[in-house]
Order: C-alpha cells, then sequence, then structure tokens
C-alpha cells in the first residue's frame, strides 16, 4: 500500500518572545515590582501594542526588549537569541522629538548609525538612508536641520533613521504621544502602510485605546503595577477602514471596560 504524505505548513517564525518576564526596581523604600511574569510571543511580521495604565510597566517591558534594562526574572528571546544587552537588531524610536543630532542634517542623522553600528562606507550609508527618507516622505528634506522640520517631520526621520538600520524589531515607545490629532493620524497611517510593505516586525507601546486597537495586529493588555496580563485581543483585522464600525468600536469597548471597570480576570478573546 503506496504511503501517504501529509504536508504541513510551516510554522511562523517568532521574531520576539518574553516568558515569565518580572521587572524590579531598587527605589528608597526598597525593591518595587514594575512587571510580574509576563509572557508574549510575537510572529515576524506582526505588530504587538502594550496597553495599560501609567507605572504598570509597559515601558519597562521595551527597554528590557531593547536590552537597556535587565529583567530581575524570565526571559527574552529574539529569533531565539537571549537579549543580553542592546544590539542593532533592536532599534528604538521614543517619543521626543530631540532624538536627532541638531548639528547634522536629515540625512546625516539617518546615516550615522549606519556608520558606526553597521559599519557601512559613506557612500552606502548615505544611499540607504536617502531611501528611508523617501519611504516616510522626506526626501525633499534630506539636507535640512532639525531645528527647521516640525514635530511629525522629526518623527519620520527618526522612524526613517530606525528602518535604515533594518533591525529584526522595531520598538516604539508612544512615538505619537506629543503630536496634534491630525498629523498623529497621518502618522499612523504612513507607519501601517510601511510596516505592511516591509513586514516590519513592532512592539508599540501607547495609552490611547483606539490607536492599540489601530496600530496592532495583537493587542495585550497590561494591569496596574505591577503589571501582569489582564486579556490578549487579536486585531490584526481591524485598519483604518474599520475605525469607527463596529467591530472596531467592540474591541475598544472590550478594552475600556477591562481597564476602567477594575475587572483584573485574564481573557483571552
Amino acid at each position: 500500500m503506496p504511503s501517504t504524505r501529509v504536508a504541513f505548513a510551516p510554522a511562523a517564525p517568532i521574531a520576539l518572545e518574553a516568558s515569565r518576564l518580572t521587572i524590579d526596581y531598587q527605589g528608597e523604600g526598597g525593591t518595587i515590582r514594575a512587571v510580574e511574569a509576563i509572557d508574549f510571543a510575537v510572529d515576524r511580521g506582526d505588530r504587538l501594542v502594550l496597553l495599560g495604565p501609567s507605572g504598570c510597566g509597559k515601558s519597562s517591558i521595551l527597554k528590557a526588549v531593547a536590552g537597556f534594562l535587565q529583567p530581575s526574572g524570565g526571559a527574552i528571546r529574539v529569533r531565539e537569541r537571549l537579549v543580553t544587552g542592546p544590539g542593532p537588531d533592536r532599534i528604538v524610536v521614543f517619543q521626543e522629538f530631540d532624538q536627532l543630532l541638531p548639528w547634522k542634517t536629515v540625512v546625516e542623522n539617518v546615516a550615522f548609525p549606519l556608520r558606526v553600528a553597521r559599519k557601512l562606507p559613506a557612500a552606502q550609508a548615505r544611499a540607504r538612508a536617502e531611501a528611508a527618507l523617501g519611504k516616510v516622505g522626506l526626501d525633499h528634506f534630506i539636507d535640512a536641520y532639525p531645528h527647521t522640520l516640525s514635530g511629525g517631520m522629526k518623527q519620520r526621520a527618526a522612524i526613517a533613521r530606525a528602518l535604515a538600520s533594518e533591525p529584526d524589531i522595531l520598538l516604539m515607545d508612544e512615538p505619537f504621544a506629543a503630536l496634534d490629532a491630525l498629523t498623529r493620524r497621518r502618522l499612523q497611517q504612513d507607519l501601517l502602510t510601511l510596516a505592511q510593505e516591509l513586514h516590519v516586525t513592532l512592539l508599540f507601546v501607547t495609552h490611547s485605546i483606539e490607536e492599540a486597537v489601530l496600530i496592532g495586529t495583537r493587542l495585550h493588555l497590561l494591569s496596574a503595577r505591577p503589571g501582569r496580563t489582564i486579556a490578549t485581543f487579536d486585531t490584526g483585522a481591524l485598519g483604518l477602514d474599520e475605525v469607527g464600525g463596529a467591530a472596531f468600536e467592540d474591541v475598544v469597548r472590550k478594552v475600556h471596560g477591562l481597564l476602567f471597570g477594575c475587572d483584573e480576570k485574564r481573557a483571552h478573546v
């Protein structure tokens, strides 16, 4: 009897994984636990958003993934490699507008880490920087200095600098929080377009429920300190076209209820 071979689709590669992640700080009164026993996994090309109240450890998790903060317990792995410190495989975009060196032009700012961290020749670094700036719509401002740019343009330049380094994981800590509503929505749309076109793996921190549902393919909801998992939501089907629609608003209501209804039960939606 001839054998029958069954083909299985390969599992999506895991780009980022945290297991039992716990983060403590040393305060004046002793040890303060910021995050307790968090687990998550992000497939390559997916976008995980961390959402929760102030002080729940969102930024602490992001800093630990970046390698800037040593966990007290558990482990973080990028492409199955244990994270023990910063590395060019993880690039951070912060909220602040002063991420750019004021004495360098926009293209020089984007090319600078390519020269230093990636050791690329000047011509190659500039070419990659110009290409990244084109992707974020700043191709006509490559020779401008940071002080001539608006807040939104500075964030575009910071995103271009991160993308030019071609990291395994792009880490974003409330990058649009200080922007006006219209600029924020434009950059959200641009980020989604870039993430889909370039297959970017993203870890994104925000205080905005709507932004979390919009940006993420997956939303990880955290409790007040110490941050623990309250719920996870699959939000990959909820993009800009769904904003205001029934499915989008249903998730927003559920998240709002969990955050403000004091429901600490673990859930998976």
